[in-house]
Protein backbone atom coordinates (compact mmCIF):
# COMPACT_ATOMS: atom_id res chain seq x y z
CA UNK A 1 0.00 0.00 0.00
CA UNK A 2 1.30 3.76 -1.26
CA UNK A 3 2.53 5.55 2.19
CA UNK A 4 1.36 8.68 3.26
CA UNK A 5 3.48 11.41 4.34
CA UNK A 6 1.69 14.88 5.70
CA UNK A 7 3.98 17.96 4.98
CA UNK A 8 3.75 21.27 6.82
CA UNK A 9 2.97 20.09 10.46
CA UNK A 10 3.48 23.55 13.00
CA UNK A 11 0.59 23.48 15.64
CA UNK A 12 0.03 21.55 18.80
CA UNK A 13 -3.15 20.57 16.78
CA UNK A 14 -1.67 19.59 13.47
CA UNK A 15 -0.09 16.97 16.02
CA UNK A 16 -3.44 15.56 17.84
CA UNK A 17 -4.53 15.28 14.31
CA UNK A 18 -1.75 13.06 12.94
CA UNK A 19 -2.44 10.91 15.97
CA UNK A 20 -5.60 10.34 15.26
CA UNK A 21 -5.51 9.50 11.67
CA UNK A 22 -1.55 7.97 11.72
CA UNK A 23 0.01 9.13 8.76
CA UNK A 24 3.35 7.11 7.80
CA UNK A 25 5.47 10.11 8.22
CA UNK A 26 4.86 13.80 9.18
CA UNK A 27 7.41 16.78 7.41
CA UNK A 28 8.89 19.65 9.51
CA UNK A 29 9.78 21.78 7.70
CA UNK A 30 13.00 24.32 8.64
CA UNK A 31 13.58 25.98 5.54
CA UNK A 32 13.82 29.76 6.04
CA UNK A 33 11.67 30.93 3.55
CA UNK A 34 8.89 29.09 4.42
CA UNK A 35 5.85 30.25 5.68
CA UNK A 36 5.17 26.54 7.65
CA UNK A 37 8.99 26.90 9.13
CA UNK A 38 9.11 26.05 12.76
CA UNK A 39 12.30 25.90 15.10
CA UNK A 40 14.41 23.14 16.05
CA UNK A 41 12.70 23.61 19.97
CA UNK A 42 9.19 23.30 18.35
CA UNK A 43 9.89 20.29 16.52
CA UNK A 44 11.16 18.38 19.67
CA UNK A 45 8.48 19.26 21.37
CA UNK A 46 6.19 18.26 18.70
CA UNK A 47 8.35 14.59 18.16
CA UNK A 48 7.55 14.28 22.03
CA UNK A 49 3.79 13.90 21.72
CA UNK A 50 3.60 12.41 18.31
CA UNK A 51 2.45 8.61 18.16
CA UNK A 52 5.48 6.45 17.74
CA UNK A 53 4.37 4.71 14.48
CA UNK A 54 4.58 7.79 12.87
CA UNK A 55 7.55 9.00 11.61
CA UNK A 56 8.82 12.65 11.74
CA UNK A 57 10.91 14.36 8.85
CA UNK A 58 12.80 17.28 8.80
CA UNK A 59 12.44 19.55 5.17
CA UNK A 60 15.69 21.48 4.89
CA UNK A 61 17.15 23.75 2.15
CA UNK A 62 20.13 24.45 1.64
CA UNK A 63 21.06 24.25 5.74
CA UNK A 64 24.48 23.50 6.86
CA UNK A 65 25.06 19.89 7.40
CA UNK A 66 26.08 20.37 11.32
CA UNK A 67 22.41 21.79 12.08
CA UNK A 68 20.77 18.82 9.97
CA UNK A 69 23.02 16.87 12.45
CA UNK A 70 22.02 18.96 15.43
CA UNK A 71 18.62 18.45 14.93
CA UNK A 72 18.80 15.25 14.11
CA UNK A 73 20.51 14.08 17.22
CA UNK A 74 18.49 15.49 19.19
CA UNK A 75 15.59 12.93 18.24
CA UNK A 76 13.07 15.91 16.98
CA UNK A 77 13.64 14.04 13.12
CA UNK A 78 14.69 10.65 12.05
CA UNK A 79 14.96 11.70 8.61
CA UNK A 80 16.87 14.49 6.36
CA UNK A 81 14.70 15.51 3.37
CA UNK A 82 16.62 17.84 1.28
CA UNK A 83 14.81 20.44 -1.39
CA UNK A 84 17.77 22.60 -2.43
CA UNK A 85 20.86 22.16 -4.42
CA UNK A 86 22.67 19.55 -1.86
CA UNK A 87 24.63 17.44 -3.95
CA UNK A 88 26.06 13.66 -3.39
CA UNK A 89 28.73 14.49 -1.03
CA UNK A 90 26.07 16.35 1.50
CA UNK A 91 24.32 13.60 1.32
CA UNK A 92 27.32 10.73 1.66
CA UNK A 93 28.38 13.70 4.96
CA UNK A 94 24.85 12.70 6.39
CA UNK A 95 25.39 9.17 5.65
CA UNK A 96 27.96 9.19 7.59
CA UNK A 97 25.95 9.89 10.51
CA UNK A 98 23.38 7.64 10.31
CA UNK A 99 21.13 9.80 8.91
CA UNK A 100 18.57 8.68 6.44
CA UNK A 101 17.98 10.85 3.22
CA UNK A 102 15.16 11.53 0.92
CA UNK A 103 16.34 14.10 -1.67
CA UNK A 104 13.85 15.58 -3.01
CA UNK A 105 14.12 16.53 -7.62
CA UNK A 106 12.42 18.55 -9.26
CA UNK A 107 10.90 17.65 -12.56
CA UNK A 108 10.66 19.35 -15.75
CA UNK A 109 12.11 16.44 -18.55
CA UNK A 110 12.84 12.94 -18.54
CA UNK A 111 16.49 14.35 -17.78
CA UNK A 112 15.53 15.28 -14.37
CA UNK A 113 14.08 11.79 -13.75
CA UNK A 114 16.71 9.85 -14.85
CA UNK A 115 19.01 12.23 -12.41
CA UNK A 116 16.02 11.02 -9.86
CA UNK A 117 17.20 7.88 -10.45
CA UNK A 118 20.53 7.16 -9.48
CA UNK A 119 20.72 9.43 -6.49
CA UNK A 120 22.61 7.73 -3.17
CA UNK A 121 19.64 9.15 -1.04
CA UNK A 122 17.83 6.23 0.60
CA UNK A 123 14.35 7.43 -0.77
CA UNK A 124 13.62 10.09 -3.61
CA UNK A 125 10.91 12.74 -3.58
CA UNK A 126 9.37 13.95 -7.04
CA UNK A 127 7.81 16.93 -6.82
CA UNK A 128 6.87 19.60 -10.21
CA UNK A 129 8.62 22.68 -8.23
CA UNK A 130 9.82 23.80 -4.32
CA UNK A 131 6.44 22.88 -2.84
CA UNK A 132 3.62 24.96 -5.00
CA UNK A 133 1.94 22.93 -5.20
CA UNK A 134 1.52 22.13 -8.80
CA UNK A 135 2.07 18.53 -10.39
CA UNK A 136 4.36 17.37 -12.81
CA UNK A 137 3.45 15.19 -16.59
CA UNK A 138 3.41 12.14 -15.06
CA UNK A 139 4.32 10.16 -18.52
CA UNK A 140 7.95 11.47 -17.43
CA UNK A 141 8.17 8.61 -15.18
CA UNK A 142 7.45 5.95 -17.68
CA UNK A 143 9.80 2.63 -17.72
CA UNK A 144 11.24 4.69 -13.95
CA UNK A 145 12.35 1.28 -11.88
CA UNK A 146 12.95 3.04 -8.30
CA UNK A 147 10.17 3.57 -5.93
CA UNK A 148 9.55 7.47 -4.88
CA UNK A 149 7.47 9.81 -2.90
CA UNK A 150 5.56 11.66 -5.33
CA UNK A 151 4.56 15.11 -4.79
CA UNK A 152 2.94 18.46 -5.97
CA UNK A 153 -0.29 19.21 -6.25
CA UNK A 154 -2.06 16.04 -4.41
CA UNK A 155 -5.10 16.98 -2.73
CA UNK A 156 -8.63 14.95 -1.89
CA UNK A 157 -9.84 15.19 -5.35
CA UNK A 158 -7.18 13.53 -7.35
CA UNK A 159 -5.39 11.36 -5.05
CA UNK A 160 -7.09 8.43 -6.38
CA UNK A 161 -6.38 8.57 -9.74
CA UNK A 162 -2.49 9.64 -9.27
CA UNK A 163 -2.17 6.17 -6.84
CA UNK A 164 -4.11 3.99 -9.31
CA UNK A 165 -2.14 5.78 -12.18
CA UNK A 166 1.55 5.39 -10.43
CA UNK A 167 1.41 3.09 -7.51
CA UNK A 168 4.16 5.52 -5.55
CA UNK A 169 6.53 4.20 -2.70
CA UNK A 170 4.58 7.17 -1.36
CA UNK A 171 2.74 10.30 -1.63
CA UNK A 172 3.47 13.60 0.30
CA UNK A 173 0.67 16.09 0.48
CA UNK A 174 1.11 19.76 2.76
CA UNK A 175 -1.27 22.50 0.85
CA UNK A 176 -4.02 20.05 -0.50
CA UNK A 177 -4.87 19.18 3.02
CA UNK A 178 -5.12 22.96 4.30
CA UNK A 179 -7.67 25.57 4.53
CA UNK A 180 -6.85 28.79 4.73
CA UNK A 181 -2.73 28.17 5.21
CA UNK A 182 -3.97 25.87 7.71
CA UNK A 183 -4.23 21.94 8.33
CA UNK A 184 -7.65 20.76 8.35
CA UNK A 185 -8.62 17.32 9.66
CA UNK A 186 -11.24 16.71 7.34
CA UNK A 187 -8.82 16.77 4.52
CA UNK A 188 -6.75 15.12 6.12
CA UNK A 189 -8.82 12.18 7.27
CA UNK A 190 -10.41 12.13 3.58
CA UNK A 191 -6.98 12.28 2.23
CA UNK A 192 -5.68 9.31 4.06
CA UNK A 193 -8.96 7.46 3.38
CA UNK A 194 -9.11 7.64 0.01
CA UNK A 195 -5.67 6.00 -0.25
CA UNK A 196 -6.01 3.12 2.17
CA UNK A 197 -9.62 1.77 1.03
CA UNK A 198 -7.25 1.68 -2.39
CA UNK A 199 -5.12 -0.65 -0.23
Amino acid sequence: MTKIKMCGLRRAEDILYANQILPDFIGYVFAAKSKRRITAEQALKFTESLDSRIIPVGVFVNEPIENIIEIFKSGAIKIAQLHGNENDDHIARLHVENIPVIKAFIVKNKSDVKTAEISPADHILLDAGMGDGKRFNYELLDNFNRPYFLAGGLDTNNIGDAVSLLNPYAVDVSSGIETDGFKDFEKMRKFIEIIRTKG
